[in-house]
């Protein structure tokens, strides 16, 4: 075997009996790790760090503002669905009771007889002046 073949760590030994291998061996001195020196820490991250627990602690606080609102926004929604349901109602109701009331009174359209209106106007041109008729029946 070339010198070039042989891997890191393996080395040619001589043994008791003075035959010669091939054995893994270890180096008397370690191999040197580059030693990175160390990164400040951006600007961003600290921002970052000190915000979550605020954060987190924000949206706990709400979720305990809610759970006590609970009851008075199930009324809110009660009261706001009522209010509706009475402006459908008037919306309703009045044109009704104001229908009987007429009829009531006789100023409805029961048993009187109803005025046609018919109109005739007759015009020259596009812009020109126009004349008519109105005639009730």
């Amino acid at each position: 075997m070339l010198p070039a073949d042989i891997p890191p760590g393996v080395d040619w030994v001589t043994l008791p009996n003075g035959g010669r291998t091939l054995a893994y061996t270890q180096s008397a001195t370690p191999p040197a790790i580059p030693v990175t020196p160390a990164q400040p820490i951006p600007a961003w991250a600290k921002t970052t760090a000190l915000l979550a627990p605020t954060v987190g602690a924000g949206i706990g606080a709400a979720g305990i503002g809610l759970s006590y609102a609970a009851p008075g926004l199930i009324a809110m929604t009660h009261v706001l669905w009522s209010a509706a349901a009475l402006v459908v109602a008037a919306v309703i109701a009045v044109p009704v009771l104001f229908r009987t009331a007429c009829r009531a009174t006789g100023r409805g359209g029961g048993t009187q007889t109803t005025t046609r209106i018919t109109q005739n106007i007759t015009a020259t041109g596009l812009f020109g002046r126009a004349n008519g008729t109105i005639n009730s029946l």
